[in-house]
């Protein structure tokens, strides 16, 4: 159990953290509180934007901020499932006997950043979906655990654009939070020139240690949430699903709604979410804040949806203001 003064000091340094990738990256708080919350909650997080919105800088500052390892792994059409999980190397001992050896992959490391994910084939895809679920990387018939805390942030551009392969659903659904990167405010533009055009740089220091890290995320599962919440957490994602819904949009334009990792994946973001905001109990404003990116990477619309231009967010927002 970790002590009251341990549990207020970690709480302190999310705001040092916060305010460390706030040195370089201007605007975008609620990208930056989701990045935190998936980090608190220990699920991965999907970035999807358009390039240029500093999807890439915003993981690698965070990761500058956690005293741990980093890896990066920049996802091109030719990568193979080897490049990112490892491969054996045939060696030789003293004696001149022959062996293969596993040399582990660029994911073995606390934080990895895979970074345009969706510009990789499906074989390479997947080949993350079991270290995503189990944190761990099977070859050769033998399992090699992945550092602990492990920590995948994933960045795509939109499926729109050229050259990408859409990330498979069981993949998507491994994602604690699906994190739209938007376009700065006019002045967070000008502050971005202002701060990248000229000589002086920030400097990121290191907030957290490893071990800090894990005390957090063990803290996280120990906030407690009132059980009418979950009841309306559980009767959200049930009404996602056409065939249970009672809402007109959900029958009207989704062909598949949520599964129950979509609720534990929205009890554990609120949870963290309520940490970051220094409290040790969930209310209903910590769901509301995490229920589109714990659940729009959820649902599957339908071709109706797409011909009235009907996004998810709409839907979600629909659901959650009808309940």
């Amino acid at each position: 159990m970790i002590s009251k003064e341990k549990v207020n000091g970690l709480i302190a340094k999310t705001d040092e953290l916060r305010e460390n990738i706030h040195k370089v990256i201007i605007g975008q708080d609620d990208v930056i509180t989701q990045l935190l919350v998936g980090l608190i909650a220990g699920g991965h997080v999907l970035l999807e934007g358009v390039p240029g919105l500093a999807k890439t800088l915003m993981v690698k500052t965070l990761a500058d901020a956690v005293d741990g390892s980093f890896s990066r792994i920049q996802f091109t059409p030719d990568l193979m499932p080897s490049d990112i999980l490892g491969t054996e190397i045939l060696q030789t001992d003293k004696q001149g006997n022959k062996f293969f050896e596993y040399t582990p992959g660029p994911v073995f490391a606390n934080i990895v950043l895979a970074d345009e994910i969706n510009r990789t084939p499906p074989k390479t895809q997947a080949a993350l979906l079991e270290l995503m679920q189990e944190y761990s990387v099977t070859y050769a018939g033998k399992k090699y655990p992945l550092p602990d805390p492990f920590f995948l942030l994933a960045t795509q551009n939109p499926i729109e654009q050229s050259g990408t392969f859409p990330l498979p659903e069981a993949q998507v659904d491994r994602f604690l939070l699906y994190v739209k990167v938007n376009y700065p405010t006019a002045a967070e533009e000008e502050e971005i020139l202002l701060a990248t055009t000229g000589s002086k740089k920030s400097r990121v220091e290191a907030v957290f240690h490893k071990e800090e890290v894990r005390q957090l995320q063990e803290l996280c599962r120990q906030v407690s949430i009132d059980r009418g919440l979950i009841t309306q957490v559980s009767n959200w994602i049930r009404n996602t699903r056409p065939e249970d819904s009672s809402n007109q949009m959900i029958k009207d334009f989704v062909d598949w709604g949520a599964g129950p990792r979509a609720g534990q994946s929205l009890i554990l973001a609120a949870k963290a979410h309520a940490l970051l905001s220094g409290r040790y109990a969930v209310i209903p404003e910590d769901i509301k804040a995490m229920f589109i990116p714990a659940l729009q990477h959820r649902l599957l619309l339908n071709f109706k949806a797409v011909s009235e231009k009907v996004n998810v967010q709409d839907i979600l927002k629909d659901l959650m203001h009808g309940s």
